[in-house]
């Protein structure tokens, strides 16, 4: 009965309230230019976040992660980490003015002639990346090359802030593939239909594989790996970089090979092990432009 009346709570006042403010500040970043409300997301973000209990987890994981760090250098990171997520958030409103082919494009590319080799091989393809700087812009860079791309993603709890996500992501392209049973189907269909994919791949899987992770093992979810050996596909690492204000950098790197021993699990394991790998040497040297607010990591053991 009480988880009832949480969830009608939830669908009746808090979801439409959350919701409602979120449609507020996004129609103010929307009315605004890019960089006005890039920067207003990142001030706001700066002033608020460090304040939010969730900014512990952050600093903890920071600690871990460079125990060389004091906590001056921990506190620029997380004020970092909160500009960043503010610019992200702002310039949701305006991705349709990243094109990173124009003339006069706010993002620089490292790489296109990748998605090109994708484009025209007829045969499925992945692309993969993290929360770092504005990760909204990897499928850009590919759709804009005239390659379809479907992405698969968390949906957000709050079902009326998911719509609105939905929305800012029309101008990507492609389909939306929530995480779970169901957009693991689409996935597997749209692979075997020699169709494309990019996905996410640094958050915590608690039914995944321990994998290290910035020298630490993490539970990893291996569906990256089990699509690529499943389909024997390229798999594309790529990387955005914020470099000042609303410009960014993205590079599309050459595409890991599934590796093909016969021993499946150990496969799977070797390959998302190199994409932690290269997540991971992203992070270390912009550690400001990455989410540290995830209980990535299990609890160290006592001492």
């Amino acid at each position: 009965m009480a988880h009832e009346r949480t969830g009608l709570w939830r669908r009746c006042f808090s979801d439409p309230l959350e919701a409602g403010g979120v449609w507020l500040l996004y129609g103010l970043f929307a009315v605004l230019p890019v960089d006005a409300a890039s920067a207003l997301g990142g001030w706001l973000a700066r002033k608020l976040g460090p304040r939010l209990r969730i900014s512990d987890t952050a600093r903890a994981n920071l600690a871990r992660v460079f125990p060389e760090m004091d906590a001056g250098e921990i506190e620029r990171v997380v004020r970092g980490m909160w500009d960043n997520l503010g610019r992200t958030a702002a310039e949701h409103a305006h991705l349709m003015d990243f094109d990173p082919y124009r003339m006069d494009s706010r993002v620089e590319i490292i790489g296109a002639g990748i998605v090109d080799v994708l484009r025209d091989d007829n045969q499925p393809g992945m692309f993969f990346s993290a929360h770092m700087a504005n990760w909204e812009l990897t499928p850009l860079g590919v759709t804009r090359r005239g390659l379809p791309l479907h992405l698969a993603y968390r949906a957000a709890n709050n079902p009326l802030v998911d719509r609105i996500f939905h929305q800012g992501r029309q101008t990507l392209g492609g389909a939306l593939f929530a995480k779970g049973a169901g957009g693991a189907r689409q996935a597997l269909k749209a692979l075997g239909n020699g169709e494309h994919l990019a996905m996410l791949v640094d958050q915590k899987m608690n039914d995944g594989i321990p994998v290290p992770f910035l020298g630490i093992d993490a539970m990893t979810a291996p569906a990256l790996a089990q699509f690529a050996l499943r389909f024997d596909c390229p798999v594309v690492p790529t990387r955005v970089e914020r470099l000042k204000g609303a410009r960014f950098r993205l590079t599309f790197h050459p595409p890991l090979a599934p590796p093909g021993t016969g021993d499946r699990q150990a496969d799977i394991a070797a390959m998302m092990t190199e994409v932690n790998r290269l997540l991971g040497e992203w992070i270390r040297e912009r550690p400001d432009q990455w989410l540290w607010v995830h209980n990535r990591w299990p609890p160290p053991e006592p001492a």
